[in-house]
């Protein structure tokens, strides 16, 4: 399996210590912000994992249009920037077309293909020639190894930093399941595997206006995932997640994050001898 830099001192792949991608959904006030990196970031540092801030500053795909979008990729790069500055971490951010990578990618760390757009091709491209470390993520409607198919179009262009993200398969209407054998199948076409544990418990629309979610399985399904082996997580967390602009329902509280992390870091000392 690939291992590659994603930022100094952030390091993905077999072996290293976890990568954790944790913020909220989408750029809130920064007040909100900053309390969730300087909180986050803290208990990283504590467990021995590897935190990368994220937040999205364009959420394209809401269910309404009248649902918060984000800042915009302008100012949304601002408040990211003087994150990363602040705290020292990386930062993570979705990318829906190719002139915001142009602009994304001298602030962004990891530029985030969202799933939906996961088979653009313009999109893929771009992303490789940024020459930016990628995440992408698993479209619902996909088999884990078509991933492989996306892989061949970023390998292409020389750039082969890049992650796939699971976060759930279409499963009905209004509802995502997690094939845990995914995992490994993606990990066998040879990129890190991420394992997003809170859109994984979204329900899609379920709300009418807004998606819905079941957010008492993020830590089930993330200690699941650990044990499966996965080389990074991704959480949506929210000091308040009835109040958050975006995926409150499938938000983990803030105040879970420790005893969240805390297990899949035993979790990986027990299977791995390390966190």
């Amino acid at each position: 399996m690939n291992t590659f830099d994603i930022a100094k001192g952030v390091t993905i792949g077999p072996g290293k210590p976890l990568v954790l991608l944790a913020g909220p959904c989408v750029l809130e006030a920064d007040e909100i912000n900053c309390q969730i990196a300087d909180t986050v970031a803290e208990i990283c540092a504590d467990l021995g994992i590897q935190y990368i801030f994220k937040a999205s500053f364009d959420k394209a795909n809401r269910t309404s249009i009248n649902a918060n979008r984000g800042p915009g990729i302008e100012k949304g790069c601002e408040k990211l920037f003087a994150i990363k500055q602040r705290f020292k971490c990386p930062v993570v951010s979705d990318v829906h077309d190719v002139e915001q990578i142009g602009i994304a990618k001298d602030v962004l760390d990891l530029l985030q293909i969202p799933a939906f757009l996961c088979r653009q091709t313009d999109l893929l491209l771009a992303a490789g020639e940024s020459g930016c470390a990628i995440n992408v993520k698993k479209g619902q409607f996909l088999a884990p190894e078509d991933m492989g198919q996306v892989l061949k179009k970023i390998y292409s262009t020389g750039n082969q930093r890049v992650a796939l993200c699971e976060r759930g398969t279409t499963f009905g209407y209004h509802n995502l399941v997690v094939d845990m054998r995914g995992l490994k199948i993606m990990g066998d076409l040879g990129a890190p595997v991420i394992f997003d544990a809170t859109h994984s418990v979204q329900k899609p629309g379920g709300q009418g206006d807004k998606s819905g979610g079941n957010p008492e399985f993020i830590a089930p399904l993330a200690r699941a995932a650990a044990a499966v082996g996965i080389q990074g997580l991704f959480m949506e967390v929210h000091p308040r997640p009835s109040e958050a602009l975006s995926d409150g329902p499938n938000s983990l509280p803030l105040t879970q994050v420790r005893e969240t992390l805390t297990q899949i870091v035993q979790l990986r000392k027990a299977l791995y001898g390390h966190a």
